[in-house]
């Protein structure tokens, strides 16, 4: 993952709700899982296998934060253990095995939490976090994007 795409996670995870953060964690894992079937492609078998085990963490946390009180958390869990299946045997075999499959559920649930995430009206789930704020700025020759975040102590957490 480049910075600028660490950077642009840090800021929405920091202003995200818990449905949000949901589809957060499984843009992550499609990411991981974009950057394994790279890495296997060009034959760079342990970057792969590492990307694999990134993804792997992200399924981790979707299935511990699955809240069973809810019908729908039984298939979903079922759906996770096949992923997480896969997972394990690309790792074993080092190579993306039913990647697709993999990519494609998980991709229909994203989509599904997206619009979950739309009707949730909650507020951001860290608290005291500073606004942040970006903007341009024009240098002679260059293009610069400036972030302001306000304090930088304690983000996230309640003293």
């Amino acid at each position: 993952m480049r910075e600028e795409q660490k950077k642009a996670y840090m800021t929405r995870i920091a202003e995200a709700n818990r449905s949000e953060l949901v589809v957060i964690i499984y843009e992550l894992f499609l990411l991981a899982m974009k950057e394994a079937e790279e890495a296997f492609k060009v034959g760079k078998s342990s970057e792969g296998v590492e990307c694999v085990k990134r993804a792997e963490g992200f399924l981790q946390e979707l299935m511990g934060s699955l809240d069973r009180r809810y019908e729908i958390a039984e298939p979903l869990m079922r759906l996770y253990r096949y992923v997480y299946e896969q997972l394990i045997f690309s790792v074993l075999r080092r190579k993306l095995v039913n990647g697709e499959t993999v990519c494609h559920v998980m991709e229909h649930l994203k989509d599904a939490f997206t619009e979950v995430a739309k009707q949730d009206t909650s507020g951001p789930v860290m608290e005291n976090t500073g606004k942040v704020y970006a903007g341009l700025t024009y240098g002679k020759t260059s293009l610069n994007e400036v972030l302001l975040g306000g304090d930088e102590t304690g983000h996230g957490f309640r003293a």
